[in-house]
């Protein structure tokens, strides 16, 4: 290139989004003993599934460009007030937590706290969250977040039918659910064999009849009631009952708990976090205690470091699905943990007295709206409802206010905390015609909460404990995130090498846009036209992805990749129900299988069979014929993961595929490995009939120390028309909103605009040279479990620990808290494979970067070496008493080796040391003494 087409040629972001540039990768390769990149890919991807042509993605944009463009569709959204309700409410982002937390790396890139020495920020955060959601909803237990609304209301049916000791198969539903909610869970009960009724509680529930009630209060028209007789029906006939419900209607209505219901749910969306076009937004469940094993998702619990001090874990942890595969108590992976620690960092942040301050305003706007233009309700407290008049659509549309039409010809309207006295006007002037004296008007009403009858108010405290009444101005509070902040390891400390877990580079650029209004403040159930900028993008998007997998058809919906499997599925299911061969019902599962895969299968009533894996960790295809020929009349699908888990490129892929058609059934690909495919192969062209997309690993959206995640899922034609369907208009829906969680969808959008076609196949390039180069360096120290067939691994690498043991007393798990006194988080420990370390060092990371992981690795190995050798005791060693807390140096120093070797055995460490918070923790004993709750500050003096 000249040096003036150099001057005026454009930066391309793959320069940014790789670690390595020509020269180190070149470096990398002559280590390997190859000469290209390309020829690397032909010894590691089988040639019978190799592209011959590139992608039809276009050239790469710059950082600018696909900015400019992006804006662009935004212009073409209206961002109207918005007044719908149902669960979704405009809400203010305090600027101290969207700068501090939602746009902050040391927030978004952090990774599910599996290792919680090196979580303990984030897993405060989350306790802070439950402590939120046990407060208000009044029960004893709550977890750490789940999908959405309606996906926590379809999960509490399934707890309850678990939890149930009736036999009854009838699950009712009062007719006031959010319909989104009732939609979703139609979905779920159908597979579950669970019957499902709807009605008014009222009048057509016989609690003798059924194993479990959803309730809503307040219900999807505003009415809130006092449903404790009720439920306490319910319980004399054996049923359990759910109330969904609203946080923030909680701090001035009677909780739950106090009602007696068994479980509540419901959405933190109005806790700061913006309404999205649908999401991501932390839902939560709470229970009464003797239900918490039966609790789907994640409990954060309070136990001891091996000092004696407080420390959090993810408490119950042998319930994740990773662990009980079919057992699991559901299919929950990604949860949505950064929106979760927005929504209780929102509570901190206003304290109880500012919380109820918010409350009491919203539901004066609703009186003061509902005196101005008289409306059909008594006992509200947000939501009242109208009759509508003549003319209100079109002073609707000149005010540019959306308001929710109902039945019957009425109008309901929603209130939230954005809404000003100029607002409250505008909206009366909608629904009258008339413009009121509203200041007048508001002087004339009480400032208690009159709507709410007596019996209905809350009359207990909530929200004492001292981190919800200790941060309430600006200083204080930046300073308790950036304390929080520094317990936590992070992308922006060092690589995150976890296996299948794609913690890669989540760009500036791409994440800009997730903080513009006309994207973040859309209500999902906008009128279409309101948000066409937004329809635009995603339909890009849709054609982007059905281009890199090969596919017909892509629904954007499923709001995490396990919530994909499920769609995939059901997309399979319903598919044979409308051929008339229903009975199919076996799902096929490989050893190697993601733990979600029987979970999921589960879920959507699928028998599971497993397939054994040969030697070399493939699909044994002696074993996989004799499964299809004993269940050819009742095979459904077959899931396999493609690169498999073991981290290799199956050479007989294409007959799998072609075995399980001629035997009747359909092939679901787990996507979660489509960062190795991408560019050089379309699961679509070599078999597959639908796979789900993990956009938070593959394409970009950051993990968020456990979530927002989406998991898309990609069809062939013939599964295109049972594809998840809008929740207000199908009983297909797999989450609350058209396209689940559509504001983090900019952010796939825009890397894939920026990379390219070239680029988005040299990231696959690089992620397994970069693999291979780990397993190549480390391979004489760590034997690697599993190769392809070219003796090369794909995009990962498993190293075999499972002689340790023996040799010197030492576990994979020793292994991996070591690591954190290297400042590294460790791999995927134990999965698929006990006792082993599952390496991915993703494209985004250097060749030093590497080069230092493997320094750590073989530094740890000289260390097992001195164990072995009688120099280091088998029992007090580094590995066995790590990882090492600068608190434990500062003291007395009891153990045989010294201070330098347990906490800098490294020479990076002198420059940039990350300090574990604590020990090692005992996990065992915080399960025995089961807390979920803030633990008093007593506790850490």
């Amino acid at each position: 290139m000249s040096d003036l087409a150099d001057l005026l040629g454009k930066e391309e972001f793959a320069a940014r989004h790789l670690g390595s540039d020509e020269a180190r990768q070149r470096e990398m390769l002559a280590e390997l003993g190859v000469g290209s990149l390309d020829a690397l890919v032909r010894e590691v991807v089988p040639a019978a599934i190799r592209l011959k042509e590139p992608l039809k993605l276009g050239a790469p944009e710059t950082e600018l460009q696909a900015l400019a463009d992006l804006s662009a569709h935004a212009m073409h959204n209206e961002a109207w007030r918005s007044y719908i309700g149902t669960g979704y409410y405009g809400t203010h982002t305090p600027a101290v937590i969207q700068r501090n937390v939602l746009e902050n790396p040391g927030w978004y890139t952090a990774y599910t706290p599996y290792q919680a020495e090196i979580s303990q920020g984030r897993l405060e955060a989350l306790l802070n969250f439950q402590q939120l959601v046990i407060d208000l909803t009044g029960l004893p237990v709550a977890n750490a977040s789940l999908l959405d609304e309606a996906t926590a209301a379809a999960e509490a049916m399934s707890m309850i039918r678990r939890s149930s000791k009736s036999a009854k198969k009838l699950y009712f539903v009062d007719g006031a659910t959010h319909p989104q909610v009732l939609s979703v869970m139609r979905t779920r009960a159908q597979w579950l064999g669970i019957e499902l009724k709807v009605g008014d509680a009222h009048r057509s529930l016989d609690p003798s009849g059924v194993f479990g009630i959803h309730l809503q209060c307040p219900d999807t028209y505003g009415h809130i009631e006092d449903w404790t007789d009720l439920i306490a029906g319910a319980h004399k006939a054996q049923a359990l009952v759910c109330v969904g419900t609203d946080l923030l209607a909680l701090l001035l209505l009677k909780s739950p708990g106090a009602s007696g219901a068994d479980v509540a749910i419901g959405s933190a969306q109005r806790f700061g976090v913006p309404m999205g076009y649908g999401g991501p937004h932390a839902a939560f469940m709470a229970c009464r205690d003797e239900h918490k094993r039966q609790m789907p998702g994640r409990i954060i619990g309070v136990s001891r470091d091996a000092a004696g001090r407080p420390a959090l874990r993810m408490a119950l942890q042998t319930r994740e699905q990773h662990i009980r595969r079919d057992k699991a108590t559901s299919n929950i992976c990604t949860a949505q943990a950064l929106l979760a620690n927005m929504a209780g960092f929102y509570a901190v942040y206003h304290g109880p007295r500012g919380l109820a301050r918010i409350a009491s305003r919203v539901n004066f706007m609703a009186r003061l709206i509902a005196a101005c233009a008289h409306s059909e309700g008594e006992a509200f407290f947000d939501t009242v409802t109208f009759k509508a008049s003549d003319g209100i659509d079109a002073r609707a549309r000149a005010k540019r206010i959306n308001l929710r039409k109902l039945e019957r010809n009425r109008v309901a309207v929603s209130c939230d905390e954005t809404m000003t006295l100029t607002d409250a006007a505008d909206v009366v002037e909608v629904l009258t015609g008339e413009r009121p004296g509203i200041d007048a008007i508001a002087r004339s009403l009480p400032v208690e909460p009159a709507s709410i009858p007596s019996a209905l108010r809350r009359t207990d405290k909530v929200l004492g404990h001292p981190v919800f009444n200790s941060y309430h101005t600006e200083t204080e509070m930046m300073r308790y995130l950036k304390r929080l902040e520094n317990r936590d390891l992070s992308l922006v400390h060092s690589m995150i090498p976890l296996g299948s877990c794609t913690m890669k580079l989540n760009a500036a650029a791409e994440l800009l846009p997730i903080s513009w209004p006309k994207f973040a403040s859309l209500h999902p159930f906008a009128p279409p036209e309101q948000a066409r900028g937004s329809r635009e993008m995603l339909a890009e998007l849709e054609a982007m992805l059905t281009e890199i997998t090969g596919f017909a058809a892509v629904s954007l919906q499923p709001n995490s990749g396990a919530q994909g499997e499920y769609a995939g599925l059901l997309a399979i299911r319903s598919y044979f129900a409308s051929k008339g061969e229903g009975q199919r019902d076996v799902c096929l599962i490989p050893a190697s299988a993601h733990g979600t895969n029987p979970a999921s299968a589960q879920m959507m009533g699928l028998r599971i069979v497993v397939v054994d894996c040969d030697e070399s960790g493939n699909v044994d295809l002696a074993d996989l014929g004799r499964k299809l020929e004993e269940h050819r009349a009742r095979l459904a699908v077959l899931m396999i993961t493609y690169p498999s888990t073991h981290g290799v490129f199956e050479e007989a892929i294409v007959e799998i595929c072609e075995r399980v058609h001629r035997a009747g059934g359909q092939v679901y690909m787990d996507g979660a490995n489509m960062n190795a495919l991408a560019g050089l192969a379309k699961p679509g062209g070599f078999g597959a009939d639908v796979c789900h997309i993990n956009l938070h690993k593959t394409f970009c959206i950051p993990h968020g120390g456990g979530g927002p995640g989406m998991g898309p899922i990609a069809v062939a034609k013939h599964l295109a028309p049972f594809l998840p369907a809008h929740p207000l208009e199908s009983a297909r829906a797999v989450s609350a909103a058209p396209y689940g969680s559509a504001l983090i969808l900019v952010i796939p959008w825009m890397y894939i605009r920026m990379m390219g076609a070239s680029g988005i196949r040299r990231a696959t390039e690089v992620a397994i040279l970069n693999a291979n180069y780990v397993a190549a360096r480390l391979a004489k120290y760590f034997p690697v479990l599993y190769k392809g067939a070219s003796g090369r691994v794909a995009h990962e690498c498993i190293l075999d620990l499972r002689k340790l043991k023996d040799t010197c007393g030492v576990t994979a798990e020793d292994v991996a808290k070591r690591l954190m006194d290297y400042g590294f988080h460790a791999p995927t420990l134990s999965f698929p494979v006990a006792d082993t370390l599952m390496v991915e060092p993703t494209e985004s990371e250097s060749k030093d970067e590497l080069d230092r992981f493997c320094h750590a690795m073989i530094s740890i190995h000289g260390e097992l070496e001195r164990i072995k050798s009688g120099t280091w005791d088998r029992t007090d060693n580094p590995l066995k008493n790590a990882p090492h807390t600068a608190t434990e140096l500062a003291g007395e120093w009891k153990h045989a080796y010294d201070r330098e070797a347990a906490a800098f055995p490294a020479p990076w460490l002198r420059a940039a040391k990350y300090w574990p918070p604590v020990k090692r923790i005992d996990n065992v004993a915080g399960d025995r003494n089961f807390i979920c709750t803030c633990p008093p500050v007593e506790a850490y003096a």
